[in-house]
C-alpha cells in the first residue's frame, strides 16, 4: 500500500494487474513516471500498451494494484477527487477523437464549458490561444474535423487536450498514420511543449523516430509487466531478445543512425 508521496513522481504504479476474463494482460506491473519527463511506452502486439494508458486515466478498472497520480490515489478515489484529477491531465487518442459535429474551436470550448465557470467570450479566447499553441492556422477554429488533414486533426485534438493547462499529457500513438514530415513536426511540437510548459508526457508509441527524438526514458512492456524503464541509449544495449529485435532490427538501426547524424 502506498502511504507517502514523492514530489518528483507524477505517476506511481505498483502491483497492477489487468485481466479480461481468463486473459491476463498485466500482472504485478510496477512503473514510475518522473515529473517533467517524456516517457515512451513500447511493447509487442497484445502487451497492453493502450490498456495501461486507459487504466491510468480511469477508463479501465484493474483487478488489483495501486495507482497514484499527482499525489492522488486513483483506485477508490471519490467522484469529486476524480473530477479534480481529470482537470490536471489531458488525453490525445488516435486520430484526435474529435466530435465530428463540432468545429475545432467548439471541440476545445466544450472542455472549458464542462470543466470551468468561464464565460463564453473568455472561453473563445482560450480556445483560439490553444489552437495557435499547437501550430494550427487561425482559421482552423472554424473548420470541422472532416475538413482537416490527419496531421491537423491530431493537432486539433492536442489543442483540446491542452485546454485546461494540464500537468500530464497522455498520448496514444500520436504519429500513427502521419507521413514522415508530419510525424517529425508533431514530435517537435511535443518536445517544445514539454520544454516550455514542463509537461509530463506519457507516450504510447511504436514510432522509433519519436522514441529517439523526444523521450527521456522508454518503458518496455513484455511478460505482462514493465521489464525495463531506461534512457534509450542504455536500453538499446540490453540483451533481452525482444528489445534487441525491436531496437537493433533494420528499422531500429536506421532510426538510430538518423538521429545520431542529427545530433
Amino acid at each position: 500500500m502506498m502511504t507517502s508521496a514523492n514530489p518528483t513522481i507524477a505517476i506511481c504504479v505498483r502491483g497492477l494487474t489487468n485481466r479480461f476474463g481468463a486473459q491476463v494482460v498485466h500482472e504485478n506491473l510496477d512503473l514510475d513516471v518522473i515529473r517533467g519527463e517524456v516517457l515512451g511506452v513500447v511493447g509487442g502486439s497484445g502487451t497492453g500498451k493502450s490498456v495501461l494508458l486507459r487504466t491510468l486515466i480511469g477508463l479501465n478498472r484493474p483487478a488489483k494494484g495501486q495507482i497514484r497520480i499527482l499525489d492522488t490515489n486513483l483506485i477508490g478515489a471519490s467522484d469529486r477527487d476524480m473530477r479534480a484529477l481529470e482537470r490536471r491531465w489531458g488525453v490525445l487518442f488516435q486520430d484526435g477523437a474529435l466530435f465530428s459535429s463540432l468545429t475545432v474551436a467548439q471541440n476545445v470550448d466544450l472542455v472549458l464549458k464542462e470543466q470551468t465557470d468561464l464565460g463564453p467570450r473568455l472561453r473563445r479566447e482560450i480556445a483560439a490561444l490553444k489552437i495557435a499553441m499547437v501550430g494550427l492556422p487561425p482559421d482552423s477554429g472554424r473548420k470541422f474535423p472532416s475538413e482537416l488533414s490527419g496531421g491537423m486533426r491530431k493537432r486539433a485534438g492536442l489543442a483540446r487536450a491542452l485546454a485546461l493547462d494540464p500537468e500530464i499529457l497522455f498520448l496514444d500513438e500520436p504519429t500513427a498514420g502521419l507521413d514522415p514530415i508530419g510525424a517529425a513536426a508533431f514530435d517537435e511540437l511535443i518536445k517544445s511543449l514539454n520544454t516550455t510548459l514542463g509537461l509530463t508526457v506519457f507516450l504510447v508509441t511504436h514510432d522509433l523516430d519519436t522514441l529517439h527524438a523526444i523521450t527521456h526514458r522508454v518503458a518496455v512492456l513484455a511478460e505482462r509487466r514493465v521489464i525495463r524503464c531506461l534512457p534509450l541509449k542504455e536500453l538499446v544495449n540490453d540483451p533481452h531478445p525482444w528489445i534487441q529485435s525491436y531496437f537493433s532490427g533494420p528499422r531500429g538501426r536506421v532510426a538510430a543512425l538518423s538521429h545520431a547524424g542529427a545530433a
